[in-house]
């Protein structure tokens, strides 16, 4: 009777270890059933909401493929033993050690490639929320203020209306290199045409910036039922900023009380803000709340 009951102890702590997360996870959705969250309605998006999803979906990958990487050299070694021992059938461990090779390198390299996708993610979220954060200031000056505008396939980082015109501003994350030759390293220099970083030179965003702000315009514009301007503005936090030319707007996402203070051609009432506001607000207020959330 000992013995058996040792040789039951195995599957006794590998039941155990399977029923207690079950009892405890319908335990928790007994309580939760008869609850509700107070809130009825959608939230605003915070600055960075797309890219904190994409960060998730990326934690998710990589836990999966560090699962893979440790799995896999088990499950072939269990397949060699099986193999070996129990069957008739031979087959040369090399073969067996080349299989677990080429999985193991295919995993460590996707598991590599999201370990760097997620650090350059992680850097984006960062310099989007310090820009929304100092954008969010305006608010105590009359602006509205929205972040993670969803359009057509892509988003815009922030969007502010005020007074003086609609500014649709792009927020792009670029690490400074290290070499110790201090604002050396930290300046950039837009000439017109590009970008000069320390290192390299871009183009793209400020392209990507002058198309946002024209589907903006665009899309407002329909949406209102009046021709409404905007203006492009690009935000590279952490670095200085030369301007070889004012447009479009490039600063360091700091203090930005100057883009009320740009002359422009609109000066909107406060009934026209309200409406701008109002199609702005109609996408950006569209995060449902997460606790108690019920199943679709």
């Amino acid at each position: 009777m000992t013995i058996f009951f040792v040789q039951l102890l195995p599957l006794a702590f590998f039941a155990l270890s399977l029923t207690v997360p079950i009892c405890v996870g319908l335990w928790i959705r007994h309580q939760r059933k008869h609850r509700r969250n107070p809130l009825t309605y959608q939230m605003f998006r915070n600055p960075g909401e797309s890219i904190n999803g994409r960060i998730e979906q990326l934690n998710d990958e990589i836990q999966d493929y560090l699962a893979f990487t440790g799995i896999v050299p088990l499950f072939f070694y269990s397949a060699y033993l099986s193999t070996r021992y129990f069957t008739d059938t031979k087959i040369s461990p090399w073969s067996y050690c080349a299989l677990t090779v080429i999985f193991v390198g295919h995993f460590g390299y996707r598991l590599s490639k999201a370990i760097k996708q997620r650090h350059n993610e992680q850097l984006g979220l960062d310099c989007e929320r310090a820009v929304g954060q100092e954008l969010n200031q305006l608010m105590l000056e009359g602006c509205h203020v929205f972040h993670d505008f969803q359009a057509d396939k892509f988003n815009i980082d922030h969007i502010v209306v005020a007074e003086n015109g609609v500014f649709a501003i792009e927020t792009k994350g670029r690490a400074k290199p290290d070499r110790g030759k201090g604002q050396a390293d930290a300046r950039v220099t837009y000439d017109g045409d590009y970008l000069q970083f320390p290192h390299w030179r871009e183009q793209d965003p400020l392209e990507q910036a002058k198309r946002q702000a024209s589907w903006l315009s665009q899309w407002l514009s329909s949406a209102v039922g009046d021709q409404i301007a905007v203006r492009p503005v690009l935000a590279l936090p952490g670095w200085f900023i030369d301007r070889k030319k004012p447009y479009p707007i490039i600063y360091n996402g700091k203090t930005p009380q100057f883009l009320t203070k740009i002359r422009t051609e609109a000066q909107f009432s406060q009934e026209m803000i309200q409406r701008i506001s109002h199609q702005l607000e109609q996408k950006c207020r569209n995060v449902a709340p997460q606790a108690y959330k019920k199943k679709e």
